[in-house]
């Protein structure tokens, strides 16, 4: 009989059970990681990036599979199995597998290294049409004006006792691009990568809930009427680009050129970005490149991207008071930007006599496209043929360009 209940002990000890039963955090955790799968999966909340993070997340948070990210302190050292330290930057790649497991290996080889944001970035590019923002450049100052939001939670990040660094983390959450998050973070506060990264892609996620909380908050039934083809119709434009093919050519070298003598910190990620636009306006020529940076090149990029930042949101990195004022400050840095850049539209709309919807305003964050589709959705619910998603679009690039140049405005200054 005590042999019977020996195997009994073993097998339950073999077993995750025994832990979760010690450690009640772990259900908390898979309640996220659940819900973010149902976001993903039901809403179709931006599945290419919840479902990967949040399987991430529940992989993750299984004890024994050795599947959570290990984070390094801030000089960089991590706890061993053993429980001895050991500095990570000197750890070769497969001493991390050996040690931490398969998710760390990814992690400090795809995501530390800073290799993934720009590749991410060069397939966004290839993707982008800049067409709408070109033939709208004025509004793309409603991109700039939804950068406020980045540098607003920065200064209060610095009030309640973030480091210089960590605040222009957190605040760049407010820019809403994933990747450009993950980029800054890793060059002002690695330590903080598995929140920031977490809470940026969540909330770009969220763009369908949290853009129209803003928008009912701040706008009207009659702005949000404002039909811009209208506008355009009563107050056609004086200038027309009559060679767009040229343009839109000559529009990623230039930028890049202008961004690399002005802000060089930023041309890893607005370099690659426009290096894909390159590619894919060019045409025929390099089609072959263009279909490997849309397809397979930032898919692969974006399945990694997801699993490994899922796999830093462990029950033990969650549950601190620094995490949460992080996810709490994300949220205000987001929402601010939206803000901004609505009472842009407001404010435009006084002087102007050519109205703006103040729904291109909203669109002024990275989250592109998303962003621009669902402020059509809610112009379309008001008035079913006011199409303002081409307007929507130009204020949108102009927006992940924007957030890209913040990013590396803040990396010259604080890094």
């Amino acid at each position: 009989m005590n042999g019977f209940t020996n195997i009994l002990d073993k097998i339950y000890e073999m077993t995750a059970i025994s832990r979760i039963v010690e450690e009640p955090t772990f259900l908390v955790m898979y309640l996220i990681a659940f819900g973010l799968l149902y976001l993903g999966i039901v809403k179709k909340y931006e599945p290419l990036l919840l479902i990967p993070i949040a399987f991430g997340v529940l992989i993750a948070n299984f004890p024994g599979g050795d599947m959570g990210v290990v984070q390094a302190d801030p000089q960089g050292f991590v706890t061993l199995p053993d429980g001895s330290q050991a500095s990570v930057w000197d750890m070769p790649l497969h001493k991390i597998a050996h040690e931490l497991g398969l998710m760390n290996y990814l992690y400090y080889a795809l995501i530390k290294t800073g290799l993934l944001p720009p590749i991410i970035f060069m397939g966004v590019g290839a993707l982008t049409d800049f067409g709408p923002m070109l033939r709208n450049l004025k509004l793309a100052i409603f991109g700039a004006a939804a950068q406020f939001g980045i540098f607003a939670v920065l200064l209060v990040s610095l009030l309640i006792g973030f480091t210089p660094q960590e605040a222009a983390s957190l605040g760049i959450i407010g820019g809403a691009d994933g990747p450009t998050a993950i980029f800054t973070t890793i060059k002002l506060a690695p330590h903080l990568l598995g929140p920031i990264a977490i809470a940026a892609y969540s909330y770009m996620a969220l763009v369908p809930v949290i853009i129209p909380l803003v928008v009912k908050l701040l706008c009207s039934e009659k702005e949000l009427r404002i039909n811009m083809k209208e506008q355009d119709r009563l107050y056609p434009e004086k200038t027309e680009i009559k060679n767009m093919r040229a343009v839109k050519i000559i529009f990623p070298i230039a930028v890049t050129t202008l961004v690399a003598i002005l802000v060089p910190t930023a041309v890893p990620l607005v370099g690659m970005l426009m290096f894909g636009n390159l590619i894919r306006e060019i045409g025929a020529d390099t089609s072959r490149l263009f279909t490997v940076a849309s397809s397979g090149l930032m898919n692969t990029a974006t399945i990694f991207l997801g699993l490994c930042v899922g796999a830093t949101m462990t029950a033990e990195a969650f549950f601190n008071l620094q995490t949460i004022g992080i996810i709490v400050g994300g949220f205000l840095a987001f929402a601010l930007s939206i803000a901004s850049g609505i009472l842009m539209a407001k404010i435009w709309n006084l002087f102007a006599t050519k109205k703006i919807n103040p729904l291109v305003g909203a669109t002024g964050l990275s989250a592109v496209p998303m962003a621009s589709r669902v402020c059509n959705g809610i112009s379309t619910k008001y008035d079913p043929k006011n199409h303002v998603l081409n307007y929507c679009m130009a204020s949108n690039i102009a927006g992940v360009i924007g957030s890209a140049v913040c990013a590396g405005i803040l990396i010259s200054f604080l890094g």
